[in-house]
């Protein structure tokens, strides 16, 4: 076959462009058109053609993000609205603070929750990643699966809801009464107690071992693939996340030493067993792989989590049910409450692997130590 030169050498110079810039250098540098060959264009036809999912993904990624920033300012701009001006909900912590304060602390909070996602990725940026989709089942059973455990959650809460009233206490959530915000009438032992064994049997035992028939514990995200680099990560949040706790919650300064000893195990095992837990096992252990698994974005699985999140604390036992208005008030501002940390804990979980991390770092002893330690010493009466 001739060689190519001239006008010929151009044109294809030119269409080896079109197909992939770097291939105009090695187009024009043949002098035999058959050293062009249809496997080098196919090669460059391919590589254009992988990259172009990457795009579409980042792409995909960016109007995820721009959606959750739309609805997180037309959450707060509803609850402006409906509040306008106050607040009326039981959290004796925030009596005094400006409703501007009130209004702006779910969104500072979620800012640090983004630095935090930030300080994750810098730690795990280089480790293996881990394929948590492959843990999911395949697409039809996943969402089957989700839908029926998201049922099946949403029908143990309301049994909360009518449980604790029938026993004489206030309904059950994934908070206890007064936790974070305090409370004007505190729970009583026995009704923290039995908040903590109905959630821990509703919401972590039954899903567990209903899912531990057909999955294993590193499918359901219990077992660490790096422990040394998990246990990093659990220290890196608990000390940042600790810090500004204490920062803006600082009450258990205000606490003796002889009294935190005696209040700290009690919050922690109360606070495990009734919440960190059933979180644990029911959004990060089993839900969140099949969001994976069904949306393929990492990004909608983070705030498929929050917003899961957010969905189990529908009651708190700071809500008001009194009027229209403070029903639509209570559940929107759950929402502005809880996304955040939600979100935060899908982001680690989806990093490391482990539902432990968050668990550990995110949860357990911050906030639910270091902030409600005070609350528990009077529900026990610890002096």
């Amino acid at each position: 076959m001739r060689p190519v030169s001239g006008k010929s050498g151009r044109l294809w110079g030119r269409i080896g462009g079109i197909v992939h810039g770097t291939l105009i250098a090695s187009l024009l540098t043949e002098t035999k058109f058959h050293l062009v060959s249809s496997q080098r264009l196919m090669g460059k036809f391919m590589t254009a053609f992988l990259q172009a999912p990457a795009l579409a993904r980042n792409r995909s990624t960016l109007l995820v993000i721009a959606a959750g920033i739309v609805g997180w300012v037309a959450l707060n701009l509803a609850v402006l609205k409906l509040a306008n001006g106050f607040l009326p909900f039981d959290r004796p912590n925030m009596a005094g603070a400006p409703f501007g304060v009130q209004m702006a602390m779910p969104t500072l909070g979620l800012i640090e929750q983004l630095a935090l996602m930030g300080l994750v990725w810098l730690l795990t940026r280089k480790r293996e990643p881990v394929d948590m989709a492959a843990r999911a089942p395949a697409v039809r059973r996943a969402w089957a699966e989700t839908l029926g455990l998201l049922a099946y959650a949403m029908a143990a809460q309301v049994g909360g809801w009518l449980l604790g009233p029938a026993l004489g206490y206030r309904p059950f959530s994934f908070h206890i009464a007064g936790t974070l915000v305090g409370c004007s009438v505190l729970a009583s032992p026995g009704e923290a107690l039995v908040w903590a064994g109905y959630n821990f049997f509703a919401f972590a035992l039954v899903p567990y071992l209903w899912f531990r028939r057909r999955y294993t514990d590193r499918d359901l995200n219990l077992i660490s693939s790096n422990r040394l680099g998990d246990w990093l990560v659990i220290a890196a949040v608990l000390i940042v996340e600790s810090a500004v706790q204490l920062a803006a919650m600082p009450g258990v300064f205000k606490m003796s030493p002889e009294a935190f000893m005696k209040a700290a195990p009690i919050a922690f095992l109360l606070y495990f067993f009734g919440t960190v837990l059933p979180t644990m096992v029911l959004i990060y252990a089993i839900l969140l792989p099949r969001y994976l698994k069904l949306t393929g974005s990492t990004a909608l699985s983070v705030i498929l989590g929050g917003l899961t999140y957010a969905l189990m604390h529908l009651v708190e036992g700071w809500s008001l049910f009194t009027s229209p208005r403070d029903i639509a008030l209570s559940l929107l501002f759950v929402f502005v409450s809880y996304t955040g940390p939600g979100m935060f804990k899908a982001y680690v979980t989806l990093r490391t692997g482990n539902a432990w991390v968050h668990a550990l770092g995110y949860h357990a002893v911050a906030p639910h130590v270091i902030v409600d330690a005070p609350m528990i010493a009077k529900v026990f009466r610890i002096v």
